[in-house]
């Protein structure tokens, strides 16, 4: 049993360290809310992940085949990662009264909830993760059903208690933020987002048949 727990955690790391637009937003999330908002779009994250987690174990054949699924993934997932960079871009900068004095305008906490559901879900490229590691989890012969429930779960509960790190920094850092540096952090988060948007779009438009 610790085996698949240390193996779990390792790959728990090694996601944590793939800087996508997730990243970001939790970033830019934690410097406008806050900690207990980024909370919620943490927990967005890990929901949307463990989604995954089931659809790969269970379906790992098909979707590994189905050049369909990934495609129409791709194009919905960049034609929403662009809408949320004319989001942020057009959005008003906001920064906590902590953080330069501006006047901010409380977010309900389910907003960040589905926009870390979100963001992460339609992502393919996470889809092609947790498809890889389905693969990775399906080929050890010498784990049980125990063994990889315990895999997984090491592994999705190591990338959330990192997120949550990431979010705290964030927003131990904020106190230095003026609302001249939250306005370009927000056109740079708009612009990661579009660049990956634009990404996933043509990787739709790639794997159609």
């Amino acid at each position: 049993m610790i085996w698949p727990l240390l193996e779990g955690m390792a790959m728990g790391l090694l996601l944590s360290l793939i800087i996508g637009p997730v990243f970001f937003a939790l970033v830019q999330n934690s410097l406008e809310h806050g900690f207990r908002h980024s909370v919620f779009m943490a927990l967005g994250i890990l929901l949307s992940d463990a989604l995954y987690v089931v659809i790969t174990h269970f379906g790992v054949n098909w979707l590994s085949t189905s050049l369909y699924f990934e495609s129409i993934l791709g194009i919905v997932g960049g034609i929403v990662l662009i809408g949320f960079a004319a989001a942020s871009f057009l959005g008003k900068n906001v920064v906590r009264p902590n953080t330069g004095g501006m006047v901010i305008k409380r977010a309900k906490r389910r907003k960040g909830f589905f926009k870390g559901l979100g963001l992460n879900g339609i992502n393919p490229f996470v889809l092609l993760f947790w498809v890889s590691v389905a693969g990775i989890v399906n080929l050890k012969e010498s784990y049980n059903a125990w063994d990889k429930a315990t895999y997984y779960v090491a592994l999705l509960l190591t990338v959330f208690l990192i997120d949550l790190i990431k979010a705290y920094v964030a927003q131990a850092l904020s106190k230095y933020v003026t609302p001249s540096l939250m306005k370009k952090m927000n056109s740079f988060v708009a612009l990661i987002l579009l660049i990956f948007g634009i990404r996933l779009l043509f990787f739709g438009l790639s794997q159609l048949p």
